[in-house]
């Protein structure tokens, strides 16, 4: 992990207590002469930490809040108070930190991946808040699970192992056993997602990448993270239209969606579609990138959409 920038997050960190679950968000500025509001959604397998640098480019346009949501980046999940983290739940409860955080203003989305997801089903259920929004930027978002490019072999491999270890017993075995630090480091540069991350990458780079993911699998409700990974593999978020511009970035070699697709399902889903190719190897950054890492997240197309007044 990149300790420079995680001491740095940490001043913009506080405690994010809602509906009886303790987690964080971060919460940076206005810059001078600024008017965007931003409210930055990470993906599924993240913390705050991880995309801080992405937070930092961002608040060159206004200022950036990012929370984290239940059983993501440390937070308390919903089975602690007995609910299970549907995307229709998820969805309710970043409505409900919407209207608490922005009271009626107006503000921009910026969302990777599985957070795309959840604010879309928000808009969706929320018209209230649809209205509010001026532009939902999605950083290698989908709507809908037949973007993935898996085999079917593959797709229900993932499917049935993620089914299993979403119960209580499999998923304390998954945590404690198949997810101890010793484990994940010794097998972790063996699997498919890791072959893409590892491309081009030296020795010291590798064992950064692994020694994050090792804090990541920890740090994470793994309940919650296979849940949500049925959530994603079933998922279909295109029958309601949403009256919202999405900017999408996506990337050439992605190596798990399908990008024509994406941009189909998207055309049907927001009220205009604007495409925005990004230049990074697989689907995302792979560590805690510092800002000038994360700089290929916000291409010039982005920033001169993000130079404009709301």
């Amino acid at each position: 992990m990149a300790q420079s920038e995680t001491k740095k997050s940490a001043d913009f960190i506080m405690p994010l207590h809602m509906n009886g679950l303790r987690g964080r968000m971060l919460k940076m500025p206005m810059p001078k002469n600024k008017r965007r509001e931003i409210l930055l959604i990470y993906g599924h397998h993240a913390t705050i930490e991880r995309l801080y640098g992405l937070a930092e480019l961002l608040n060159e346009f206004g200022a950036v809040t990012m929370p984290d949501l239940p059983g993501f980046g440390g937070m308390d999940s919903f089975y602690k108070i007995g609910e299970k983290p549907t995307l229709d739940d998820l969805a309710d409860y970043l409505a409900a930190f919407v209207k608490l955080r922005y009271r009626g203003r107006r503000f921009t989305i910026a969302a990777l991946s599985f957070g795309f997801l959840v604010a879309t089903r928000m808009l969706q259920k929320h018209p209230d808040i649809a209205k509010k929004v001026d532009l939902i930027v999605s950083f290698v978002g989908f709507t809908h699970h037949d973007e993935f490019t898996f085999t079917r072999p593959r797709y229900w491999f993932y499917r049935l192992l993620a089914s299993v270890f979403s119960r209580k017993l499999p998923s304390i075995f998954f945590h404690n056993i198949i997810l101890h630090p010793l484990i994940i480091r010794a097998f972790y540069g063996r699997t498919h997602n890791a072959k893409h991350k590892f491309v081009n990458l030296s020795d010291e780079e590798k064992k950064r990448v692994t020694d994050f993911e090792v804090h990541l699998w920890r740090c994470n409700d793994l309940r919650t993270h296979m849940y949500t990974s049925v959530v994603m593999l079933t998922v279909d978020n295109c029958q309601v239209k949403v009256d919202v511009p999405v900017a999408h970035l996506s990337v050439k070699t992605d190596n798990y969606f399908n990008n024509m697709v994406v941009e189909q399902h998207m055309q049907v889903v927001f009220s205009s579609y604007k495409p925005i190719p990004v230049n990074i190897k697989g689907h995302s950054i792979s560590v805690v990138a510092t800002k000038q890492q994360s700089e290929p997240l916000v291409p010039a197309k982005l920033r001169a959409i993000l130079r404009k007044h709301p």
